[in-house]
């Protein structure tokens, strides 16, 4: 048996934060940020809002669209990298809000490539028959490590979250393949260096913002863009498949520059790239079934169609998948 889409859902937070919005806490401006990223705007969770609270939502509106009900859940996997709390998983607050009693629920941690990362763990469990129902999901409140002094940074991240359910259905069906790698080497290229064991949270620690997200801009564009035209050429390859017979690519919505690059390199016209990241910013783990929900809601991808999912994070990390609808 393999694994299949059968419902998708998606929540961001109804407050938006602006180019505007920025110009009056950094120096900034809407040309500066639309011309290196192409966002315009960007979603942010209430102060003190869970992660879980929006994960709930989205998986509410992913159980009804595929008709299926919290109990018959077999297995939850959430990808993020800004959990409600250290201990216990997101995952398992999900599961009681919801009344998934009869789930096992994890958390994984690969940033910006969580959501393919968790669809991966999942589809291996259906196909060793772990379970026959999962809910896969990628959540994040970014703005909880955002740096808004920053103006490299800042200008980017959005909080927001996305669910799948998946079903097992025979082989060649729904979920092909997903390939995962990994460069531990490169971890500093993104990072936030504080809160863990190596730097524990203290008044110091936080007042020099260590809490917050680093990155090295100009290497991680270049390693972004590489990294996920190579994964899906993989992808492509493995299946026995070109770019031209992908309905619709979905690219981790990172920023329209990337998004672009990787577009050209593959060769996918402009019309089959889905880009939202206009009015979400940069949702790390989110951003993919995000994208994947509003493509579905907007008529952009149709039964049977095949679909191309990559991502790229810190790690670093990064994935596809292709999937049949």
């Amino acid at each position: 048996m393999a694994s299949k889409i059968v419902g998708l859902g998606m929540y961001a937070p109804p407050k938006k934060m602006t180019n505007q919005d920025l110009e009056k806490l950094v120096e900034t401006s809407d040309s500066w940020i639309m011309e290196r990223t192409g966002i315009k705007s960007r979603r942010i969770a209430e102060l003190g809002a869970a992660n879980s609270d929006m994960g709930f939502l989205a998986s509410q509106k992913a159980l009804a669209d595929a008709g299926v009900r919290a109990e018959d859940i077999d297995l939850i996997v959430v990808g993020t990298c800004t959990p409600d709390m250290p201990l216990p998983s997101t995952a398992c607050f999900i599961q009681k809000k919801l009344g998934a009693r009869n789930a096992f629920a994890l958390d994984l941690n690969a940033a910006c490539s969580g959501f393919i990362y968790a669809l991966s763990v999942a589809d291996a469990l259906i196909r060793a028959g772990r379970g026959r129902k999962a809910l896969v999901l990628g959540s994040e409140i970014l703005s909880s490590v955002t740096d808004y002094t920053d103006r490299a940074t800042c200008i980017l991240f959005g909080d927001g979250s996305g669910a799948v359910v998946l079903a097992e259905c025979p082989e060649g069906d729904g979920v092909l393949s997903c390939h995962l790698h990994s460069d531990g080497n490169l971890w500093e290229l993104i990072h936030c260096p504080g809160g863990g064991t190596v730097n524990p949270l203290t008044p110091d620690l936080i007042s020099r913002r260590m809490i917050y997200i680093r990155m090295q801009g100009n290497e991680t564009f270049k390693h972004a863009v590489t990294k996920m035209v190579d994964v899906a050429q993989k992808a492509l390859a493995h299946n026995g498949c070109t770019i031209d017979d992908v309905a619709l690519f979905i690219p981790h919505q990172a920023n329209l520059r990337i998004v672009s690059a990787v577009g050209k390199r593959l060769g996918v016209t402009p019309d089959r790239v889905f880009v939202n990241l206009e009015r979400y910013g940069n949702t790390s783990a989110a951003s993919v079934p995000i994208a994947l929900a509003e493509a579905k809601a907007q008529g952009r991808i149709r039964p049977g169609d095949l679909v191309l999912l990559v991502a790229f994070g810190a790690g670093l990390t990064w994935g596809s998948a292709l999937i049949r609808m």
